[in-house]
């Protein structure tokens, strides 16, 4: 089962872990999320990716120095330094997102706005239109048209789900293969320290052994 408290042990504030507790335990049982490691390998990756459950939207207020280091191929020169795209941007969440995520993920260009309007939401951030599309048709509902419903807890809560169960990561939790299910998330290992960490502190709030 999840509970609050097994949030709570996460890092979620008292109000969060109540909110998302009963979303979450839903989305386990549709999604088969159904063992004990399964759930804590999931809960761990959902921990970090949404700040302890506080943050479901992609927070894009990057630095030009921040742009140049997470996306060095599109916004760093050749000494490695800010561009002058980051420099112009910087700071604009929704030129950074329209411009990032322009012709990516099914998104149109800058100038349609996809990018932010399909910006990273959800528990474990559903990011680009053709996502938001597949997401949408899953749940049985139009993300496309009513994209913020990835920002209620139902629905963050279950397209975290969907994500989990479409990327066939339970195979990966049975090993807890932690390292290899942060690269399908992330695309690399950002925050790896931090999600094995959340992981085995959720294995233990399961009463799991490893």
């Amino acid at each position: 089962m999840i509970t609050a408290d097994t949030l709570q042990a996460l890092g979620a504030s008292w109000r969060n872990a109540a909110q998302y507790a009963a979303p979450l335990q839903m989305a386990a049982n549709r999604f088969g999320i159904d063992t004990p490691v399964r759930i804590a390998c999931w809960l761990g990756q959902l921990a970090h990716e949404s700040e302890r459950f506080g943050r479901v939207v992609e927070n894009l207020n990057y630095s030009a120095k921040g742009l140049a280091s997470t996306w060095p191929g599109r916004y760093a020169g050749s000494d490695g330094q800010p561009n002058a795209t980051a420099r112009r941007i910087a700071r604009n969440p929704v030129e950074i997102a329209n411009l990032t995520y322009a012709g990516r993920l099914g998104n149109g260009s800058a100038s349609t706005g996809d990018g932010w309007r399909y910006r990273g939401r959800g528990l474990i951030q559903i990011t680009g239109r053709r996502n938001y599309e597949r997401c949408g048709e899953a749940l049985g509902i139009d993300l496309l048209t009513r994209e913020t419903l990835l920002e209620q807890p139902l629905y963050a809560a279950l397209s975290a789900g969907w994500f989990w169960q479409q990327a066939s990561l339970n195979g990966l939790a049975d090993n807890i293969d932690i390292a290899r299910i942060t690269r399908v998330i992330n695309g690399g290992s950002v925050g790896l320290a931090d999600r094995i960490e959340l992981t085995h502190t959720a294995l233990h709030a399961q009463g799991a052994t490893t």
